[in-house]
């Protein structure tokens, strides 16, 4: 099909209209949210961290099993190990007596045929114990009985350090509600002060139009006229800024969600008429706040080592036993048992890893934990004040402007109508409007500070799945 030029125009424009709706994706907060969790990788990543630890704290409850083993040895002697009846002789206490050896000597000097039946029954009465080869193979177990509690404080260390990785991924989820709110409501505020420049555009563009209908028929000067095309073409530059400023912002936001798309915000800035008293963030702070339980764990951590250390003054009391799988065909191996068990007790007296210093130690890391602890407290109780008294004066300004509003419109209006009568220069009017950008932005820029506080005091105090109540059911829509 050929395109005729006369419809060129009407397929660009139906092309422009349905382009944001290929190219845009509107999410909620709370779907952005949940995207977040879902696919953040720093959150992947944190998740892989606690299914570390809990398959270390498995492994730790595997010390009270006995171990065992399975060995084979394989050894190459230099000669055949025998045992003669002279060698047997040779180690009585017989042979050791001289009057004995006199007479023996005697004998055998006098009847040399005896000599020579001596030697020939020493070679034929001649015993291999063991071979050259020597080939064993046998099962092997020890069990701790008793290790002075160095493996229940092994098992409590490992279960502390799959507490702190927990904590660690919620304080970082914590983290990355308020990144989301910076981002999203962020988007939000810039989508809206796009909307107020266009809005002062608009008017400068009639100011100006005005203004050239004025100088044609002689009721203004040029000055005038250039003041209002300047100011105008200033609107002009400032919305294409703020344009800018927006795809700076949705870029940002698109790359926290990752999307292949633009997202589009759906949820708007909003207000409350007024907060929950200060004392219950507070509260609920200082008894959910993941970073005080991390400190909470590390003190368990160092309290395990603590037993550890002094684990190592107690004896250890072990079961063993041993039962032989394969062995040589020798006499040796013959007169060997078959399996053997007891018990073992280990008493250490000297030990070189110094026990006594890391004792020192680890008391040491438990008073820092706790002073930490308690400036945590602190930090934490002066972070939600200060957030809390920013929200209400966000609010505060944001419910203070609305005088402002209704004075920079009313002036706007004035300023127009004097401007036309030749009352009022073409400077005023520019001013009204500029004045009624500013106090509409600064209206946004207080609701969004007051989102951005909100959702921290939410983040800090473990509140996040009530941020909905604060938007949907008690939020003033900007």
């Amino acid at each position: 099909m050929r395109i005729k030029p006369f419809m060129v125009k009407p397929l660009a424009v139906a092309l422009l209209a349905i382009t944001p709706s290929i190219y845009a994706s509107p999410i909620a907060f709370s779907d952005a949210w949940h995207t977040v969790v879902t696919k953040n990788d720093g959150l992947a990543a944190k998740r892989a961290n606690v299914e570390q630890a809990e398959h270390m704290q498995d492994a730790a409850s595997d010390l009270y099993l006995p171990t065992v083993t399975v060995g084979a040895n394989y050894t190459r002697l230099d000669q055949d190990v025998k045992l003669s009846p002279s060698d047997l002789f040779g180690s009585m206490p017989a042979s050791q007596n001289a009057e004995l050896q006199k007479v023996i000597g005697r004998i055998i000097s006098n009847n040399p045929e005896i000599a020579s039946f001596a030697g020939q029954l020493n070679n034929a009465f001649t015993s291999t114990i063991a071979d050259r080869d020597v080939l064993t193979s046998s099962v092997r177990a020890i069990w701790p009985i008793f290790t002075g509690g160095r493996i229940s404080a092994a098992q409590d260390i490992a279960q502390g350090k799959t507490q702190e990785a927990k904590y660690m991924l919620a304080m970082m989820q914590q983290a990355k509600f308020e990144d989301l709110s910076r981002f999203y409501f962020g988007v939000v505020l810039a989508e809206k002060v796009v909307e107020t420049r266009k809005e002062v555009e608009a008017g400068l563009k009639r100011h100006y139009e005005h203004a050239v209908k004025l100088q044609q028929q002689g009721q203004i000067a040029k000055v005038e006229r250039l003041q209002a095309e300047s100011a105008y073409d200033k609107a002009k530059v400032d919305t294409q800024k703020s344009v800018r400023d927006l795809e700076i912002a949705q870029v940002a936001l698109t790359k926290l969600l990752q999307q292949s798309s633009t997202t589009v915000p759906t949820t708007k800035l909003f207000i409350n008429s007024s907060l929950p008293p200060m004392s219950s963030f507070i509260n609920k702070t200082l008894a959910s706040y993941p970073g005080l339980h991390i400190l909470d764990a590390k003190r368990k951590q160092a309290d395990g080592l603590i037993d550890v250390e002094k684990g190592k003054y107690y004896p250890e009391v072990y079961l063993y036993g041993d039962y032989n799988l394969y062995e040589s065909d020798s006499l040796a191996a013959k007169m060997a048992p078959d399996w053997a068990v007891g018990i073992g007790v280990s008493v250490p007296l000297i030990d070189s890893s110094g026990r006594s210093g890391k004792v020192k130690a680890a008391h040491s890391m438990v008073t820092q934990v706790n002073h930490l602890r308690a400036q945590a407290e602190q930090d934490l109780s002066v972070l939600v004040e200060k957030t809390y008294r920013e929200a209400n004066q966000a609010l505060e300004e944001y419910n203070g402007l609305k005088s402002s509003l209704a004075l920079a419109k009313e002036n706007i209006r004035l300023r127009e109508k004097a401007f036309s009568q030749g009352l009022s220069t073409s400077l005023d009017v520019v001013d009204a409007e500029l004045y009624l950008s500013a106090v509409k932005t600064q209206r946004l820029a207080a609701a969004y500070q007051y989102v951005i506080c909100l959702t921290r005091l939410l983040a800090i105090s473990g509140e996040m799945n009530t941020f909905n109540n604060y938007q949907q059911y008690q939020g003033i829509e900007v």
